[in-house]
């Protein structure tokens, strides 16, 4: 996988903005696979479509990029916010792709996909209208809260000018994908018990360990009066899904991903 830019691309082009879309947008279509599926090339849509950017030729998964020439924050600016939620609740949102190169070499330093099924509603942030002298005037743009995915939600294709062996991002990416069998409002439930295990600093981790986040998960489910039964189910679905080992007597182990 070559890590540099083809400049080349950039050729004729003045706005900064124009030519950073140009260089990142090839980048992917010249080195970037498919994690779902590991086809060698992902191709871009010849007249963008609304959310989306490339789709798998071999799969149809499609994909949306994020590109950034500093840190990939936690919080990202991304489009239109009924449009958003509106494909999130029917599951037609695409698969996110961040990229942070160094502008000063034009080389990429982190490249890491976050699979659909990590998205639901609270993690979308609704922006304020656009005043009324915009030209879009009440226009609701929304934001990306990465930091409320998980670290299993965030699967690195490239770290830190490193690219990870492929089978084992397809294995990352294809073990998380029994959330996209579960409703919005199950999803929620396991991707807030996986931040709570990622909080937990050790290897080995106790169910006590998890109790401790249950006036946390009260706050984000009122109307749930059985916290501690919750947590345990989700535990199981995670342990099914091989993302974290039981090992008996209410102790575990986290499986570490490509992080």
């Amino acid at each position: 996988m070559n890590l540099n830019f083809n400049l080349s691309l950039a050729e004729g082009y003045k706005s900064n903005s124009q030519i950073a879309r140009v260089l990142t947008e090839g980048w992917v279509e010249e080195n970037a696979y498919c994690p779902n599926c590991g086809n060698a090339s992902i191709k871009k849509f010849k007249n963008n479509k609304p959310i989306s950017d490339f789709f798998c030729p071999s799969c149809g998964r499609i994909f949306e990029l994020k590109s950034k020439s500093t840190k990939i924050k936690n919080i990202i600016n991304d489009g239109a916010y009924s449009k958003m939620i509106e494909q999130i609740n029917n599951k037609s949102n695409p698969d996110f792709l961040f990229l942070a190169y160094s502008k000063e070499r034009y080389i990429v330093n982190n490249f890491f996909v976050v699979p659909k099924h990590f998205f639901t509603p609270k993690i979308i942030i609704k922006r304020k209208p656009l005043s009324r002298n915009a030209q879009r005037a009440g226009w609701v743009g929304c934001n990306i809260n990465i930091g409320a995915i998980p670290l299993y939600g965030r699967i690195f294709i490239i770290k830190n000018q490193l690219p990870l062996k492929p089978k084992d991002v397809i294995n990352q990416f294809n073990k998380t994908k029994f959330l996209d069998d579960n409703t919005i409002n199950n999803r929620g439930w396991i991707i807030d018990v996986m931040n709570c295990v990622d909080r937990i600093s050790q290897t080995e981790f106790t169910l006590a360990d998890v109790y401790k986040f249950e006036k946390e998960l009260k706050l984000l489910y009122p109307n749930n009066h059985n916290i501690k039964a919750k947590i345990r189910q989700q535990l199981q679905l995670l342990r099914d899904a091989n993302i974290i080992e039981f090992l008996g007597n209410g102790k575990y182990r986290k499986i570490l991903n490509n992080k």
